[in-house]
């Protein structure tokens, strides 16, 4: 289960804790998904399932060998899927971009369809590349449109974001067709982008976001009788943001669509925040709901009034929750494929270098690159998805040389980790030694754990933005601390968000060493 919502009234914000931001809503029949970005880390696009609206399970994830991610840099990779369903066709559009260097941004977009939400899944489509955040907009006449952000490289001062573009795609072709034309400009806000159309009562309604994905963040509405416009913008815009309001539980608030329920009420997923002291989003950007309504102008509102995001939101009609909340996951690498919740970086997991067959009952990790790859990190991780967790570990680990390490890993990107990893030094043999890169200064701390023969336990204890690693040794009856409790607010930024890992790295020889993981536990609370 993803979503807390003990108080069985209302829906509890955030519905996805942790990374997973730009959310795509739909209903197909009685169930609601919602799609979130993956960016480096696969499978991509993961999807959750709810029926209720309030609690939230890990559904499917959609990429896996479709897209080659090694060698993108972080902050890359896939961005902002759009699901839709039409006709009893599931369609996905989403992003891969390789590069974001400006002045120019490399983002290539593509479009995959199945019968079921769980596939099978078609080639991708490969699209355009003059902008991010593709959406497919399914008219009534039906005929089909892409939209997608227009990204100017000439725009000399602050977002190249210049508003949206609209283009129709031929599904029997299985390509764009006619020219593109620019459908939006941007408000004063600025980074217009991850446009979505709704059509309802004679307008088409352009959900856009705006202001950038940070504290400026917002929802902008705007409509129009002709899907090519011209659209005009909500008086009230935004519709949604916590851009000004420091006291809102939820920051950045923005990136927003809609869906109906069968009894006709409308909800918002949207984008946001929950800054740790008030400036740390260590959690990354996560996915939350609002309950909407249209005013007597036409306009889209909240049903709480105003434009701040709410923590506690009504549920739909005639919904019930049905508990069972899980703080806990627990992988003793005992079946015959990993837990759903794992996640690899750039590559899939596979037998080559992940393997639960070589040594039943472990997890075996064959080294890969340094943790600063882009292309071979071996690394299978989760979410941090708590304010405050504990996670440990156990593994089997004989390296030979200073150059082979395995063990626990906090890891945002390849400029911000921490770890507490098995090694070996010259003349004491098999240590338990700390490393840290923050902001892409790499500090090598100066303890060293003489280790004995047999499995090392590690875990590690996050408060908030404090942590601390521990171990015990092979007989030893009480954990023992690594080093010093330290801060950890510098996993935190970026388009992603703090994840938990076991990895094995050899810069003396790749995938010449390896490590056996015994098992895996994270049991987290929110304080």
């Amino acid at each position: 289960m993803i979503s807390d919502n003990r108080n069985t009234g209302v829906i509890r914000n955030p519905v996805l804790p942790g990374f997973n931001p730009d959310p795509c809503i739909i209903r197909a029949g009685d169930t609601y998904y919602i799609a979130v970005s993956s960016f480096e880390w696969l499978p991509g696009v993961r999807v959750y399932e709810s029926a209720n609206l309030a609690e939230w399970e890990h559904c499917t994830d959609i990429l896996t060998d479709q897209v080659q991610l090694q060698g993108n840099p972080k902050n890359c990779s896939i961005w902002a899927p759009q699901l839709s369903y039409h006709d009893g066709l599931f369609y996905l559009m989403y992003t891969d971009v390789k590069s974001t260097k400006r002045p120019f941004k490399d983002c290539h977009n593509y479009l995959i369809t199945a019968p079921s939400i769980h596939g099978p899944w078609s080639e991708p489509v490969y699209l355009n590349s003059s902008g991010f955040d593709p959406s497919l907009y399914h008219d009534s006449d039906g005929r089909k449109w892409l939209l997608n952000a227009l990204w100017d490289y000439r725009i000399t001062e602050g977002n190249k974001s210049s508003g949206i573009v609209i283009q129709e795609y031929d599904p029997k072709q299985r390509k764009l067709i006619g020219a593109p034309q620019k459908l939006f400009d941007c408000t004063p806000l600025k980074k217009t982008e991850a446009p979505h159309i709704y059509k309802r009562n004679g307008y088409y309604y352009l959900i856009t976001a705006e202001g950038g994905t940070g504290s400026g963040h917002a929802v902008t509405v705007a409509r129009s009788k002709e899907l090519l416009g011209p659209y005009e913008v909500d008086p009230l815009n935004p519709m949604l943001t916590s851009s000004g309001k420091p006291e809102a539980e939820l920051q950045c608030a923005g990136h927003g669509s809609l869906v109906e329920t069968p009894e006709g009420e409308w909800y918002m997923a949207h984008l946001c925040t929950r800054p740790l002291e008030g400036q740390y989003a260590i959690l990354g950007r996560e996915t939350a709901l609002q309950q909407v309504y249209w005013d007597e102008e036409g306009w889209l509102r909240l049903t709480c009034g105003g434009n701040t995001p709410q923590v506690e939101v009504p549920l739909p009609k005639g919904a019930v929750i049905k508990g069972g909340i899980r703080a806990e996951i627990v992988d003793e690498f005992n079946g015959t494929k990993l837990h759903p919740r794992w996640n690899t970086l750039r590559a899939m997991a596979d037998e080559s270098w992940c393997s639960l067959s070589e040594r039943p009952g472990r997890l075996r990790i064959h080294a890969g690159e340094s943790a600063q790859s882009l292309f071979s990190h071996h690394i299978v991780a989760i979410r941090q998805t708590h304010k405050s967790f504990r996670a440990e570990t156990a593994l089997d680990h004989e390296p030979t040389l200073y150059l082979q390490m395995a063990g626990l890993m906090l890891y945002l990107n390849e400029d911000n980790y921490w770890y507490a990893y098995v090694s070996h030094e010259e003349g004491r043999g098999r240590v338990l030694r700390l490393l840290r890169c923050e902001r892409d200064e790499f500090t090598l701390e100066p303890v060293i754990i003489d280790l004995k023969e047999g499995p090392v336990r590690l875990a590690v204890e996050v408060s908030g933005v404090n942590g601390q690693f521990f171990y015990r040794g092979e007989g030893a009856a009480e954990w023992q601390p690594v080093g010093q409790p330290q801060n950890i607010s510098f996993l935190s930024g970026g388009f992603t968000g703090n994840f938990i890992g076991i990895a094995a790295h050899d810069m003396n020889q790749f995938k010449g060493s390896y490590a056996d993981f015994h098992y895996f536990r994270y049991e987290g609370r929110d304080e």
